[in-house]
């Protein structure tokens, strides 16, 4: 089976992570939506054997581009490929299950919430949690929160009056110890929502606030001797720890929102945007944006948000994004976020965007190695702040065997390529112990006091490999010489 030269480019470039793939035909149109536990392997299976199924083959010779988003498990992979196949409905998918079969954390807006897995999200005052890649997972988290902060299980209407009254009993939970019976004022109202409010934190990814209290609270514990409260409180840290949080391909907000994830080089921005609906990622797409007049990225970040939002008619109400940028979008809350869900958003945005970057990088040096190296070293040029692109180039490292028998190594580079006729090994003569700055000083003061006998060009750049002192060492032999 013949493979057209784009693709054969863009299987070189795939990454080994886990992650959602997309196909495309040649009207640009969705074929088909897979997940992959290692991208490279999964879709280069498609393109390097000879398939036996009739509809396969037929999807792969309608293959003329494709796509993909990198993500941090398996789990958010399954997720993820499950909202763009409803999004997308592509015609070689099968019509993957609805949300609602997935299961979701609850917790109530009572006096005392109580928190239940369910699989519908028919309790309008209720917060919802998740929802989690399989049922396993949800009860194995429920588990945890309940050893961590017991709470009510019962369905009673607890009230100051009731509990007053002693209307109400205990249940088998508060014997077995998994509730300590608010219902018989047993529990204050506000310790009971300070463990709700911890469990939120949890849920949303902001464990370290709740390892930091229980931390101080253990401490506190230990002073005043109460080692046995303390020990209790050790042992919800130490499941606190081994909690993996949710993922980050849902999350619990119900607003509509939006995120930008941005990197870039000396000739393009390469950016990644997520849609957020109803807290699931329903659409993903990496765009490349030329500098044509040298912008910088704040310019082409703001660029590219005004006109994605114009292009899909976006009516998102806040836009997460990695850094300041000067300008406000009329009942628009723009975020930049520090911790928690946001935060993993934003991590994963930009984590696609830096795979997409590289991507293009790579197709670039295939298809023009030439032009790749010079845009390289045109990068280097301006991250070193070097008048010229360092054409010529010479590194130094230094090696012993066991504080004896020093020798220093250098390799040549020339228009980004190695020059290893240029290469050069140098026995040290003046050094016999394990010195490396003077090991460095010789290597270079050999070196660059030949080439100025020869009257031989001089590098653009010298690199040393090591410290303060190797580069203190070869900047003076330099103006030495």
């Amino acid at each position: 089976m013949e493979t057209n030269q784009h693709i054969r480019n863009l299987l070189k470039t795939l990454p080994t992570q886990s992650g959602v793939y997309r196909f495309f035909d040649k009207d640009n149109n969705i074929i088909y939506i897979g997940k992959a536990k290692n991208l490279k392997n999964r879709v280069s299976s498609y393109f390097n054997k000879e398939h036996t199924h009739r509809k396969l083959r037929t999807l792969v010779a309608s293959i003329t581009d494709l796509a993909y988003t990198v993500v941090d498990s398996e789990s958010d992979a399954l997720l993820l490929e499950n909202n763009l196949i409803k999004k997308h409905q592509p015609k070689y998918n099968i019509l993957l299950k609805d949300d609602k079969t997935y299961p979701w954390i609850c917790i109530t807006n009572e006096t005392f919430p109580r928190m239940f897995p369910t699989r519908k999200r028919n309790i309008p005052s209720a917060r919802y949690f998740g929802p989690y890649p399989s049922g396993k997972i949800l009860h194995t988290l429920l588990d945890t929160l309940s050893e961590l902060y017991p709470l009510r299980s019962c369905k009673l209407n607890i009230s100051s009056e009731s509990i007053a009254n002693g209307k109400n009993r205990p249940c088998l939970d508060y014997h077995i110890k998994k509730c300590f019976a608010p219902c018989i004022g047993n529990q204050s109202q506000e310790d009971y929502e300070n463990n709700i409010k911890q469990i939120i934190h949890i849920l949303q990814g902001n464990t370290a606030i709740v390892l930091n209290e229980l931390k101080e609270q253990m401490m506190n514990f230990a002073k005043e001797m109460a080692f046995e409260q303390a020990q209790i409180i050790k042992e919800k840290i130490i499941l606190l720890e081994q909690y993996q949080s949710k993922s980050t391909v849902l999350s619990n907000t119900k607003n509509n929102v939006e995120v930008f994830g941005i990197v870039g080089d000396t000739v393009a921005a390469y950016l990644c945007y997520f849609k957020i609906d109803n807290g699931a990622i329903v659409q993903t797409q990496n765009f490349l944006i030329k500098q044509n007049l040298n912008e910088t990225l704040d310019e082409l970040l703001l660029y590219a948000i005004v006109d994605l939002r114009n292009t899909y008619q976006s009516k998102a109400t806040e836009i997460i994004i990695p850094y300041p940028v000067d300008f406000e979008i009329n009942n628009v809350k723009i975020t930049i976020p520090k911790q928690g869900e946001k935060l993993n958003l934003l991590k994963l945005a930009m984590h696609n965007a830096n795979n997409y970057m590289y991507e293009q990088q790579r197709q670039k040096e295939l298809s023009n190695p030439e032009l790749h190296r010079q845009q390289l070293l045109e990068t280097m040029q301006k991250d070193l702040q070097l008048p010229r692109p360092p054409a010529y180039i010479e590194c130094f490292d230094n090696s012993n065997i066991q504080g004896h028998f020093p020798v220093s190594s250098m390799v040549c580079f020339r228009n980004g390529k190695p020059s290893k006729k240029e290469y050069r090994i140098f026995n040290v003569k003046s050094v016999e112990q394990a010195d490396d700055f003077a090991t460095m000083a010789e290597a270079l003061t050999r070196r660059y006091k030949r080439l100025l006998d020869e009257n031989s060009p001089l590098p653009d750049l010298i690199i040393v490999d090591g410290g303060k002192g190797q580069v203190s060492a070869a900047y003076t032999v330099l103006q030495q010489l």
